[in-house]
């Protein structure tokens, strides 16, 4: 069936784009929703005189998609979940979870617009999710699965380290104090000497 797209669909085209779907597909889903209209002479020429204002559309969400891109290459997500020793996880981590992560930095982002490797990451490691934003433009992002072991391991070492640091600037800090306090006693001793010559 021929229709034409009342609004961007993901893998089928964007809003005033002719495109040939099954029979089902268009009775079911697209034209029940408003998503498309049904390819005749009225409709087209409906779609050719709001052509203007949907180039206008299409211009804008370009440019919401070439800043979203360069926010979203920078972004590394870790999801931590229970997991066995061997590393495998107790369930997985799909594109709902990445959603929501991405949710709490502030990107609104379609979950059918991520995608993860294999549709679920069953394993703990490092894996780069693609996100599909508008026309040909894709985002990757570093994901780090982690268990809750490995966690609280990362924890406790960056207490640690923090703990060492701070000891070592007192350190640091009393001894640049004591180095302070015999400055000045070495002064005095040091005028104290030739006042006794005299």
């Amino acid at each position: 069936m021929k229709i034409i797209l009342n609004q961007d669909v993901v893998h089928l085209g964007e809003e005033g784009d002719v495109v040939e779907v099954k029979d089902g597909y268009a009775r079911n889903y697209l034209l029940p929703t408003k998503t498309a209209v049904i390819y005749n002479k009225a409709n087209a020429a409906l779609f050719k005189s709001r052509a203007a204002a949907i180039e206008k559309r299409k211009a804008e969400k370009r440019a919401a998609s070439a800043s979203l891109k360069e926010r979203l290459d920078g972004v590394s997500l870790t999801i931590t979940v229970p997991a066995g020793e061997s590393g495998k996880l107790f369930g997985s981590v799909t594109s709902a979870m990445v959603q929501a992560e991405l949710q709490k930095l502030g990107f609104e982002i379609e979950k059918k617009k991520i995608e993860v490797a294999t549709h679920a990451i069953k394993m703990t490691g490092t894996y780069t999710i693609t996100v599909h934003l508008y026309e040909n433009d894709l985002s990757h992002i570093k994901l780090v699965v982690m268990s809750e072991a490995e966690k609280i391991a990362a924890e406790k070492a960056a207490a640690e380290a923090k703990a060492k640091a701070e000891a070592e600037a007192k350190a640091a800090e009393e001894a640049a104090e004591a180095e302070a306090a015999e400055a000045p006693a070495e002064e005095a001793a040091a005028e104290e000497t030739p006042a006794e010559e005299n």
